[in-house]
Formats: structure tokens, sequence, C-alpha cells
């Protein structure tokens, strides 16, 4: 049991996301929450997975320093990506419109990148999950965002929400990577992590 290896460690969460805090619950490992604001700026050459292994790489090294021997420090970034473009957070609803009507009917990524850090090691993983929305009507789309203002999700929606439950045909890969977190990898690299 992964809860029994870690016993002796500290594990750091290093997220706002309650998403992501319930994954943790659920998983039943014990962490603390620490976080720390980052300017979320990437090279402008880089595409897909690339995006999200350097962004949850770039959260890690703001608390490089203060890592004690037992630590075990995750950091995360989603990214939704489409035709060759990352949809990130919508800025208003007119963004988040733009962007559900753009993958209304197709399929895009999800990718999200998980970065393990501890004093002497340094992970990066990333989880890829296919997902295909139905024809979203004009109306469906703005019912979603009034009532939910999807404004602190990566392209503008959340899969557990409302418009996941209505919207979304088919999905290819981890449920739970597309809502935050791919837990089965959390799981399995932590378990490597510590034996």
């Amino acid at each position: 049991m992964l809860k029994n290896k870690l016993k002796d460690y500290h594990l750091i969460l290093a997220s706002g996301s309650p998403r992501r805090h319930q994954f943790f619950k659920d998983m039943e490992l014990d962490f603390e929450v620490r976080i720390k604001s980052v300017d979320e700026i990437y090279p402008t050459d880089l595409k897909g997975a690339e995006i999200s292994d350097y962004l949850a790489k770039l959260k890690a090294e703001v608390f490089k320093l203060e890592l004690k021997p037992k630590d075990i420090l995750i950091t995360s970034d989603t990214v939704v990506w489409y035709n060759n473009e990352s949809l990130a957070k919508a800025i208003d609803s007119e963004e988040a419109e733009s962007m559900l009507k753009k993958m209304s009917g197709e399929w895009h990524q999800v990718i999200t990148s998980v970065c393990f850090t501890t004093n002497e090691r340094q992970i990066i993983q990333h989880s890829i999950t296919e997902v295909k929305f139905k024809e979203l009507s004009i109306e469906e789309i703005r019912h979603y965002i009034k009532e939910y203002q999807p404004f602190d999700k990566a392209g503008a929606y959340g899969i557990q929400e409302w418009l996941g439950l209505i919207g979304i045909e088919q999905i290819k890969g981890s449920y739970t990577n597309v809502v935050g977190l791919p837990t089965q990898l959390v799981y399995e690299t932590l378990s490597k992590l510590v034996t």
C-alpha cells in the first residue's frame, strides 16, 4: 500500500485546485497544500505536452530551496490542445464562447503533466486524453458559461460539470486526467519513487 510506503515522507501538493485536493484525499494520501504564484509563461515554440511539462517544472522551481530531505513536491499543469493550439484559461465569457465553439463537434486533447521533485531528483510525467464534443448549440454554450463561469479551467470547461455531462460523446484515455490529475499515473510514479 502506497499510504504505508509514504509514512516517513511528507507530500506537498502545490495546487489550489479543489479537484486535485479531492483526488489526493480519495487516493488516501496525506498531504500538505503549499501554493506560490508563478507567471505561467513558456517559450512560444513549445507544443502540446511540451507546454504542460515546462509549466509543471516551472511551478516546482520556486520551492526548490525549501525542500527538506523527506519532502516530495508535486506540481502540475493541464493544457487543452486543439488544432495545433493551446487553449488556456478563458479571460472572459467571449473568449470562453470562442473556445467552446471551436471544439464543438471535434476531438481535442487534454494533457496534464505532473512533476515530482525531491532534494535528489525530479521526474516529469504526462498523460494525454482524447475528448470529443458533440455539436454544441450556442444556447448550450452560453447557458454553461453563464451558470458555471468556467474561467479557472483550461479550454473553458470542466468534464465533471453540466457541459461535460451533456456534451461529451467519446473519451479515449484517463477520465481523471481531464478533471485535472491522472491519478493512476500519480499513484504509480509515487510508488516507484519511494521503493
